[in-house]
């Protein structure tokens, strides 16, 4: 009876947790997205060109460097409470005046779509466009990109 009683609880304390799901999973995804900032590196090569613009280029691979750091390291920090803290309110974003909600990237970079056969067209053709390392962050080449 004890443990049909404690399994009861775990159970209803799980579907307490479950439902209402919208903004868990927005709350979750936020936070993984920020959590893998330190792989994707946005952050980091955004702050380091944005101090080449705004400061100096001389400064852009000392102090830039530094501070690209520095916030990679505290959106990934950011992200691993959102993901602890998913399924508990309060759902909005964490530190938006220093961090936008989203992920960052340098100005001269526009991210797309993967050429992938999900998303491509002209699969059928037997050739399509594409990154030509799409595992590697921070590859930029793409094939048949005319824009």
């Amino acid at each position: 009876m004890r443990k049909t009683l404690s399994l009861l609880v775990f159970v209803a304390a799980v579907g307490a947790l479950a439902c209402g799901c919208a903004n868990t999973e927005r709350k979750l995804g936020r936070g993984l997205n920020n959590t893998f900032e330190i792989v994707r590196g946005g952050e980091f090569r955004r702050t380091v060109e944005q101090t080449a613009l705004f400061d100096s280029p001389d400064e852009a691979y000392t102090t830039g460097f530094i501070r690209g750091i520095n916030r990679t390291l505290a959106r990934t920090g950011i992200g691993i409470y959102e993901i602890v803290t998913a399924p508990i309110p309060p759902y909005d974003p964490l530190f938006t005046n220093h961090f936008a909600p989203a992920p960052v990237y340098p100005d001269n970079y526009r991210p797309s779509l993967l050429e992938d056969s999900l998303f491509a067209t002209d699969t059928y053709i037997g050739y399509s466009g594409g990154d030509v390392i799409p595992f590697v962050p921070g590859s930029r080449f793409r094939i048949f990109d005319t824009y």
